[in-house]
């Protein structure tokens, strides 16, 4: 018997509570048209605004060649941190030492013709004094100097640039960095056109991340403009690619003045600190903003219905009859509240439970939810077996 009696107990139990699960739509059948009814007021809500985002180094630099050869040899490894102009790569360089050394030969050769023309000139001025020559072979002379002068600049500026060309031969790396991947190996013809590696600083990491247009006017409006809305931006967190949130805070660090007209949206960046180089460059993430509100209208989710894209409750009016209303929500929530943004004030009476038997204009009883609870007890104990058996075959 007392076995029995525990088993009835169990069985009423769960018969309740499917009557009161499924969002809050179903209510206990009291026959008394009683329905839980709250008081709109205000509470601190702790909210937060996620976007996607993505990740690069404060400096990600495509690293090519400025000249066209076979690649002779690789300096670093993937992964490697360098340093602003240590050599990454060697390309052959024969024919560019050849050119160097021609040039070489033509320097020197400019100069012998300058040192001549220069003897010529100087003893053409000595005659000119003792009246030996006259005036137009020292013009001719004199000529001949600044002719052999100017082949010398002309051989000498042909001398530095096969000496740069060589230069690019060894390719360096332009900033401090960690290497990427070395797609091309030793003996690879690489030109121009080929990336040959990135060099990233990730010494600190740039996080794009972008809001759509409406966002980021109410941001401006309610700061005063984009310099104002940087400024007032609460430190932002960063959730990686497994879930997990980094360790690190970041700082708004600037927002675009232009709209992709293509997706109506404003990109921002975020900086973060990456002492353990944790984040790579070309990672993603998601982005989150706090956004805290001390007098939010904070109600359940399990009061609300969703019809077409549209959020309703049912509210009470002062004649106890309810009225199908619509509202507007944070999009943002716990999953487990709403944070209304419009359609109930301060003051306003919702329905909580049992929204799913209830009609526009139908008028009620109203009982405070702990009233509710009570009652759902009361009628739990007062359930005998033949009134749980015939629920369920209800049901």
């Amino acid at each position: 018997m007392k076995k029995s009696k525990i088993l009835l107990l169990a069985a009423s139990a769960l018969l309740v509570a499917s009557c009161g699960k499924s969002g809050g739509g179903g209510r206990p059948e009291f026959g008394d048209n009683e329905y839980p009814v709250l008081t709109v007021g205000t509470q601190s809500a702790a909210m937060q605004t996620t976007y996607p985002a993505t990740i690069l180094g404060v400096q990600d630099v495509e690293i090519r060649p400025k000249v066209s050869g076979f690649i002779t040899k690789i300096f670093v490894k993937e992964g490697q941190t360098v340093s602003a102009g240590q050599t990454l790569f060697e390309i052959d360089n024969q024919t560019y030492q050849a050119q160097v050394r021609q040039a070489q030969a033509a320097v020197n050769t400019a100069q012998s013709q300058v040192n001549t023309a220069q003897l010529t000139y100087e003893n053409s001025k000595k005659l000119a004094e003792g009246k030996v020559i006259g005036d137009y072979e020292l013009q001719t002379a004199q000529n001949t100097f600044e002719s052999a002068k100017a082949q010398l600049a002309q051989a000498q500026a042909a001398l530095a640039s096969a000496r740069e060309a060589l230069s690019f031969c060894y390719v360096k790396s332009p900033s401090r960095g960690v290497v990427g991947t070395l797609p091309f190996k030793v003996g690879t013809l690489a030109s121009g056109s080929n990336v040959l590696t990135h060099v990233a600083d990730i010494s600190q990491m740039e996080v794009y991340f972008s809001v759509n247009e409406k966002d980021m006017l109410r941001f401006g409006q309610a700061q005063g403009g984009a310099a104002g809305a940087l400024a007032a931006f609460p430190p932002v967190k960063l959730k990686l690619a497994d879930g997990t949130v980094y360790g690190h805070e970041g700082k708004m660090a600037a927002i675009s003045g232009v709209i992709d007209q293509a997706t109506g949206s404003v990109q921002l960046k975020a900086v973060f600190p990456n002492p353990e180089k944790v984040l790579k460059s070309g990672g993603s993430g998601t982005i989150i903003i706090p956004n805290d509100q001390s007098d939010a209208i904070v109600i359940p989710q399990a009061c609300v219905m969703e019809v077409q894209n549209k959020m309703f409750v049912y509210t009470l009016g002062k004649d106890n009859k309810v009225k199908y209303t619509e509202i507007t929500v944070d999009p943002q929530n716990d999953g487990v509240n709403y944070v209304v943004t419009g359609g109930l004030n301060v003051g306003d009476k919702f329905i909580t439970n049992g929204i799913t038997k209830l009609k526009d204009q139908m008028e009620i009883v109203p009982i405070t939810p702990e009233r509710y609870q009570q009652k759902i007890k009361e009628q739990a104990k007062a359930m005998s077996a033949g009134d749980i058996v015939g629920a369920m075959q209800k049901k």
